[in-house]
C-alpha cells in the first residue's frame, strides 16, 4: 500500500485511528471523530441567513477520559506532509478545549506535545504503537495539577445525561468543579446573552451534588420567572431534591421537542398554611433579591434558617434592568458561584 496515493480521510481510517484504539481508547465513548468547536460565523444577507464554511472548526480527533471531560486532540494530515504538519492545529485545538495534550500524525507515526513536561520535554516523535493509554496521560494531568486523592473524586464525578455542552460550557463547567473542589469559595463565571448560563450552572450544581461534595445548595436568579422556567426545563433532572423557596405553588406550561404542551407543578420549600421552611430538599431555588442583606421580605427571612446549613450558593445574572442586585446572605450560604451576563458593544 501506497500512503502518498491515500487521502487525508484514509489515513485516519487505516492508520491513526487503530494506533488509538489499540493503546486502550474505547472508540464509542473516548474518540470523537470530527469533534465540533465551532459552529462558525452566521453571514446575514436581507432574509436569509448562511454559516460561513472558513468559520467553522472542528478536531480531527478529541480523545476523552469520559463523558465531557476531555484529555487531548490529534490532528490529522495525508502522508505528504510532514508528521508534524498539524502541530499548529492541534495546539489551537488544545487550548480551546482547555487540554495539555496535543497529537500531530501523517499516518507514519506522532509528534507528541505535552505541555505538562511529563516526559522532561515539550514535544518528541513517537511510533505508532507508542501512543500512550487513556490512564497514562489521566495520570500525567492529574500530576501537573497537584490534585489530591478528594479532588479527583469530584472532578471525574459524570455530568448529568443531557445534551452535549459546547467547548465554552465544557470549559466553564470543568474549571468551576476543579475549583470548588480545591476549596476555593469564590468563583465568577462571565458568560454573554444566550450562551447557557442556567445550563452551565445545573451541570456545576448536578457534579458537585452527586459526587457528594456538596449537600444543600442554593440556586438564585433575578426574577420568579427565571425560577420557574429553570425547575422545568434545564432542573428538570434534579425533580424530587429541588423546590422553589416560596409559599405559592405555580403551574407552569411546558412544550416538549414534538411539540406538545403540558402544565407542570412547581414545588415549593415553604408550607402555605404554617410558613415553615421544608428542610427535606438539597437544592433550593428563589429569587435575588430574597437573598439580599438588606432584604425586608419573608423569602429573606427564611433563607437567613438555612444559610447556616447550605454548602453552596449558584447565582445566575442578578441583575435588575441595569442596575446588579446586591446578594449578601445574612450568615453562612458556603462557597459561591456567580455566572453573570456581559453587554457586548460594538
Amino acid at each position: 500500500m501506497n500512503k502518498k496515493t491515500l487521502s487525508e480521510s484514509d489515513i485516519c481510517d487505516k492508520f491513526i485511528r487503530p494506533a488509538i484504539e489499540a493503546a486502550g481508547w474505547d472508540g464509542m465513548s473516548q474518540i470523537y471523530r470530527e469533534y465540533p468547536l465551532r459552529a462558525g460565523r452566521v453571514v446575514v444577507r436581507g432574509r436569509r441567513a448562511r454559516r460561513d464554511a472558513s468559520t467553522v472548526l472542528r478536531a480531527d480527533y478529541a480523545l476523552f477520559w469520559k463523558t465531557n471531560i476531555p484529555l487531548a486532540v490529534v490532528e490529522a494530515k495525508d502522508n505528504g506532509h510532514a508528521v508534524g504538519a498539524g502541530m499548529a492545529q492541534a495546539i489551537n485545538y488544545a487550548q480551546s478545549l482547555d487540554v495539555p495534550f496535543g497529537f500531530s500524525s501523517n499516518g507514519d507515526g506522532f509528534v507528541f506535545r505535552d505541555a505538562t513536561l511529563g516526559g522532561g520535554v515539550l514535544e518528541r516523535n513517537i511510533a505508532l504503537h507508542e501512543f500512550p493509554s487513556p490512564a497514562e496521560l489521566w495520570n500525567r494531568l492529574c500530576a501537573w495539577k497537584g490534585w489530591t486523592a478528594e479532588v479527583r473524586q469530584v472532578t471525574e464525578s459524570d455530568y448529568a445525561p443531557s445534551k452535549s455542552p459546547r467547548y465554552y460550557q465544557l470549559n466553564a463547567i470543568n474549571r468551576t468543579v476543579e475549583a470548588i473542589a480545591r476549596g476555593q469559595n469564590r468563583v465568577l463565571l462571565v458568560m454573554a446573552t444566550g450562551i447557557g448560563k442556567t445550563y452551565t450552572a445545573f451541570q456545576i450544581i448536578w457534579r458537585l451534588w452527586k459526587s457528594g461534595a456538596k449537600k444543600r445548595l442554593l440556586y438564585l436568579a433575578d426574577r420568579n420567572i427565571l425560577i420557574d422556567q429553570t425547575m422545568v426545563n434545564d432542573f428538570r433532572p434534579l425533580k424530587g431534591a429541588m423546590a422553589k423557596l416560596s409559599p405559592h405553588a405555580r403551574r407552569i406550561e411546558v412544550v416538549d421537542a414534538q411539540g406538545k404542551a403540558s402544565v407542570e407543578e412547581v414545588d415549593t420549600a415553604i408550607h402555605k398554611t404554617t410558613k415553615q421552611v421544608n428542610k427535606s430538599y438539597e437544592i433550593y431555588l428563589s429569587p435575588c433579591r430574597a437573598a439580599s442583606r438588606d432584604s425586608p421580605s419573608r423569602e429573606g427571612t427564611r433563607l437567613t434558617v438555612l444559610a447556616d446549613t447550605l454548602t453552596l450558593t449558584a447565582i445566575r445574572a442578578c441583575v435588575s434592568g441595569r442596575r446588579p442586585v446586591p446578594v449578601r446572605l445574612r450568615r453562612g450560604g458556603g462557597p459561591a458561584i456567580c455566572a453573570q451576563w456581559a453587554r457586548w458593544r460594538r
